[in-house]
This record gives structure tokens, sequence and C-alpha cells, in this order.
């Protein structure tokens, strides 16, 4: 068996190293990190099959280098919901969310001045996979506290059974390894 996954992404062909999370399970990792033909790519990808929206919301960190590039495409700000609390937060809204590429329960937190700014706006969530659906859930949960209207959940890639998923768009599905 291989030890990576060759897959094409907006006309941009990757081989994705093979990870065990289990003794049963491997998953494909797609790092967008320093990938800037990756990035600029799926960035004008997914704003293609966006709705209208005033901003970007996604969770630090590997979501960052895509919300930013889809916002300089598009000339709308993006937000950052952080994994900890900022000397420069001042009420932060925190939420907690356990999801398939982390070992333990992590926290999200936002800060009050970007839930003001997301107050009534139409907002889009985006990040680099969709897999369990747990950081997409926390990163809604935080919208709940700001009056802000989701009006899209992107992602890159779809992993397991998210493809399945009528709320999200993406642009292409990478599944699961079974051992």
């Amino acid at each position: 068996m291989k030890d990576y996954y060759t897959i094409t992404i907006a006309g941009e062909t990757r081989n994705l190293p093979l990870c065990p999370v289990s003794d049963k399970l491997d998953i494909a990792a797609f790092i967008m990190f320093s990938d800037v033909p990756m990035t600029i790519a799926t960035a004008k990808a997914l704003l293609e099959k966006a709705p209208a929206f005033d901003l970007i919301l996604t969770a630090e960190s590997k979501g960052i280098p895509l919300a930013y590039e889809m916002a300089r495409q598009s000339g709308k700000n993006y937000i950052l919901a952080r994994k900890s609390p900022k000397v420069y937060m001042k009420e932060p809204i925190k939420i907690e969310v356990k999801s398939i590429t982390t070992a333990k329960l992590q926290e999200l937190y936002l800060d009050a001045s970007d839930a003001k700014l997301l107050n009534g706006k139409r907002v889009l969530i985006v990040d680099d996979v969709i897999s369990t659906g747990e950081s997409l859930r926390a990163l809604e949960g935080l919208l709940l506290h700001t009056g802000a209207n989701v009006v899209g959940k992107m992602a890159v890639l779809a992993e397991g059974d998210a493809a399945d998923r009528s709320d999200i768009i993406y642009l292409e599905h990478l599944p699961l390894f079974f051992k």
C-alpha cells in the first residue's frame, strides 16, 4: 500500500501523506501552510461557489491561509477564532471543540470587538477540511453570540462522510483509509 494519497484540487495535484489516527484508521494530511499555489487556486474556486457575504470566519490555525486569500481576492475582511485568549481580548467568547486531528479537547475564542463586527453581517465560515464537523459546529456556536447570519459553510475538502452533508460547499472529497 502507498504511504500517500494523490489528489487534484482546483487544478493543483498533490501527494498527501497518510497519517495514522488510530490502529484502524489513517487520514491523508492536507496542509495548506506554505503551499501558495494551492491556497490561491482553492480560494478562487471556493469564491466562485460562495453565496453573497460580508465577512469570513475561520478557526486558528490551518484555515488561516485560505481565509486570508479568500479575503484578499474578494476584498472582504476575515475574522479569526483563536485557540487561546490573548491579552488584547476584552470579554472573549469561549466554546469547546474536539476535532479528529487533535488529541485533546480544544477551546476557541472570539474577541468581543470581533463579535460586534459580526453583528448583523452575512458570514461565510471557511476551513481547509471538514471531517467530523466539530470545528464547524464550534464556529457556528460562537456566531450564536454575535447576531451574525451564517450564509455558507465552505471547505477545500470534505473528508469521509462529510461529503454526504447537504449544508456545506466543498471542492473535493477526501476519503478515509481504513486498515
